[in-house]
């Protein structure tokens, strides 16, 4: 019998907050992370704008010496796992450390140390390359500093999936502890992407909005939308088995009750037309938690503020909620941090959390002009107090890679 799995523990760095706590006063404030970019010259590109992380010092988050042989998304994760960790208030001396699973992905992993290199490289100084280059880099290395730093010693994955990366995480780590794999997991994702490769490359896909205003760059579902904003950081969230939480008498910010995951089978960079697939994945994670699309009250979609997703996850919602889609409320918060890549689902689970303890769902800022077809509540510039029985929460990456949770409100 699979066992109901809980969220005990929030962590977060974003570009509105480098703590749960900034995070959501930002959120509920409507405040707008995204601003010029300062972590290299962007004179001669043709995008100048992202949702930087501002203030972070990794030296007061965590071990000094660790921390200079990680690359920055390893960083983040690890100032979120252990902002989270001690928020559920776990400590591994009480646990049996082979029972804790860490599962935190990257969409791209640390590009900057590639770039690095190639430039010694580039310079003739290949004997020079920083010796760490490799485990900086590479994807799975959040995961792997997240376990080091917390001392978990169960499973431990990283999810790769592009831009559905920290939701698959969060899934899989659900499906671990339904199934006894794991009485805690550490869950979700983690990027640190704005570099000249990231930025050009995106750009040359021509997917990445090129406004000079801030307050027009990121506007999911606006008529005037071109194209998304990149983001940084890391959302992680402690998932427990629901007896271990009431055990240790844990607080319980929400019920993770189900998970959806499958294909377009379409693209590699393109969602499926309609929206077909997005919506039978809302189905598969709503049917998994038992509930009817009825149920749910809030969807933090993926909204990324370009023209195919916004209109196809709209679709989407229309096909899963059919006459009843209008009574949905949906809201992007990447118009508030941009968009955060391989985290994004992670840091879109922990609002979804918070939405469904706190009843107050967050705001698709700078939302101006509806857009044809586009008719839905996307919770336009303002924070809102509404009860929320349960949230979905979307993210589609890449490759057609598509994955919906479902948080509901814990009761006994």
């Amino acid at each position: 019998m699979k066992r109901r799995v809980v969220i005990t523990g929030l962590g977060a760095v974003t570009p509105i907050g480098n703590t749960v706590e900034e995070f959501w006063n930002g959120v509920r404030k409507g405040a707008c992370g995204i601003g010029t970019i300062t972590k290299f010259d962007t004179a001669e590109y043709k995008v100048h704008l992202a949702g930087e992380v501002k203030g972070f010092v990794a030296k007061e988050r965590m071990d000094f010496k660790a921390a200079r042989r990680m690359g920055t998304f390893s960083q983040y994760a690890v100032a979120a796992a252990k902002e989270a960790f001690a928020d559920a208030g776990i400590s591994m001396e009480n646990e049996d450390p082979f029972r804790v699973g860490v599962l935190v992905g990257s969409g791209v992993g640390d590009l900057n140390a590639c770039e690095q290199a190639k430039a010694k490289i580039d310079a003739g100084n290949q004997s020079r390359v920083n010796p760490f280059t490799v485990p900086v880099m590479i994807a799975n290395m959040a995961a792997g500093n997240v376990a080091i730093a917390l001392g978990a010693k169960g499973k431990c994955t990283s999810v790769v999936t592009a831009c559905a990366t920290g939701t698959h995480c969060i899934g899989d780590a659900f499906r671990a502890i339904q199934y006894n794999d794991a009485d805690i997991c550490v869950a979700g994702g983690a990027e640190s992407a704005i570099t000249p490769v990231g930025v050009a490359g995106f750009s040359a896909l021509t997917a990445l909005s090129e406004s000079e205003d801030p307050l027009r760059a990121s506007i999911p579902f606006d008529k005037d939308r071109n194209g998304f904003v990149m983001g940084e950081g890391a959302g992680l969230v402690i998932l427990e088995s629901l007896e271990h939480a009431k055990a240790r008498g844990a607080h319980i910010y929400a019920e993770l009750a189900g998970y959806g995951a499958n294909s377009d089978a379409y693209h590699m960079t393109s969602p499926a037309p309609g929206g077909e697939y997005q919506a039978k994945c809302m189905q598969l994670a709503i049917d998994d938690a038992g509930l009817q699309a009825a149920d749910v009250d809030y969807v933090n979609a993926h909204g990324t503020s370009t023209h195919l997703n916004d209109e196809g996850e709209s679709l989407a919602i229309k096909a899963v909620w059919g006459e009843h889609a209008k009574d949905v409320s949906v809201s992007s918060i990447k118009s508030m941090t941009g968009h955060l890549l391989g985290a994004a689902g992670g840091i879109e689970a922990v609002a979804t959390a918070l939405t469904v303890e706190r009843d107050m769902m967050p705001p698709t800022i700078n939302y101006e002009t509806p857009d044809e077809g586009l008719d839905l509540d996307y919770v336009p510039n303002k924070a809102r107090a509404k009860k929320v029985r349960a949230a979905i929460s979307n993210n589609f990456g890449f490759g057609g890679h598509n994955a919906c949770i479902v948080m509901k409100k814990y009761t006994e």
